[in-house]
């Protein structure tokens, strides 16, 4: 792709949980992007510390930028914070999710926010938080029969092995998205929750979200993937496909 293929687009990237090192892996990708592909990026950080779940400062920014990339998971924002980002969302601009994105919000029983714990990955993303097959677990990925040619994909391998431990999401996403990778979990914790659950689960596909907005999410994003040639192209191509295809609406 040309050094300046984003030259005069805005990319926020959002880095808001504690386990997978988003705080890391973000700017490193924001670089990459600002560095190769000219665009303008910003990164947004919990704080003061990744664990801090009721602080996300710079979310009034999202307003007039062309892009948001997701890695949140179990947030608790207040609501000056959460409604901008709503609103992004709500105005039918494009999304990239990470992981654990899927559950992004944890608002207490009662609170006015509450409904968007299940609400955001289900209709913003394309999926809930449902399970997965356990920590000491790996998963082998493989591209989707008919997604062969989808520009997401272009330059991966046809399959390629992943640290990430797979993610149970069927029977979503919904009807209507486009499946690209599948992951076959390796060597899962066979739990009762698991021990009859589907070995194979989408771990990335594109949508159309209920707000009209482009979306692409996948499941992975362990930071050991973030150093990997296929991760990195599969990042880089998700976010020129997303910038294009809001560039022809």
């Amino acid at each position: 792709m040309k050094k300046d293929s984003l030259t005069g687009k805005h990319i926020v990237f959002i880095a808001g949980e504690d386990e997978y090192m988003s705080e890391i892996t973000l700017p490193q990708v924001a670089k990459e992007i600002s560095d190769g592909h000219g665009a303008r990026v910003t990164v947004l950080t919990a704080s003061p510390e990744p664990k801090e779940s009721a602080n996300l400062p710079g979310l009034e920014k999202l307003a007039s930028v062309d892009l948001i990339v997701l890695y949140l998971r179990f947030r608790e924002l207040p609501e000056e914070q959460f409604r901008p980002l709503l609103a992004y969302v709500q105005s039918g601009k494009p999304i990239l999710g990470f992981r654990t994105s899927t559950h992004s919000f944890r608002y207490p029983e009662g609170h006015p926010l509450e409904e968007w714990n299940s609400r955001f990955g289900i209709e913003v993303l394309g999926a809930p938080w449902i399970r997965h097959y356990g920590h000491s677990s790996s998963t082998d990925v493989s591209i989707c029969r008919g997604a062969e040619h989808h520009p997401i994909v272009e330059g991966l391998p046809s399959s390629f092995h992943v640290r990430s431990w797979l993610y149970h999401v069927l029977p979503y996403p919904p009807e209507g998205a486009q499946l690209l990778l599948n992951g076959h979990t390796v060597d899962p914790e066979l739990k009762e929750q698991t021990i009859n659950a589907p070995r194979i689960q989408p771990v990335a596909w594109t949508r159309r979200n209920a707000w009209g907005g482009n979306v692409f999410m996948t499941t992975l994003g362990h930071p050991e993937e973030f150093t990997m040639p296929e991760f990195r192209r599969l990042i880089n191509n998700a976010i020129h496909w997303l910038l294009k295809e809001d560039e022809g609406r």
